[in-house]
């Protein structure tokens, strides 16, 4: 989640969406609308990682309104699909 919306700041969440590949996490995308930009953040679960558990966070990804971030997310799940992951809203 941004900074600003983890600490209650303004903001509004639009929507997270959460990939699986056989069971297991392998990313979650989450844009909120803080009015003047979109920000989008991403946590990402390594394969391979000697801590499967941690997550290492991406981004934060700033767009100059929602329509540019829901672009930049769309794209990112057409590829984990791709991948074979299965995305589901969260």
């Amino acid at each position: 989640m941004s900074e600003l919306a983890a600490q209650g700041g303004p903001g509004r969440e639009l929507y997270v969406r959460h990939a699986r590949l056989d069971g297991r996490s392998v990313a979650v995308l989450r844009a909120v609308d803080e009015g003047h930009r979109c920000v989008v953040d991403a946590e990402v679960w390594p394969s391979g990682e000697t801590h499967p558990y941690s997550a290492v966070r991406a981004g934060p990804y700033l767009f100059p309104s929602a329509v540019e971030a829901t672009r930049f997310v769309t794209n990112a799940v057409e590829a984990l699909i791709a991948l074979g992951c299965d995305v589901r809203a969260s």
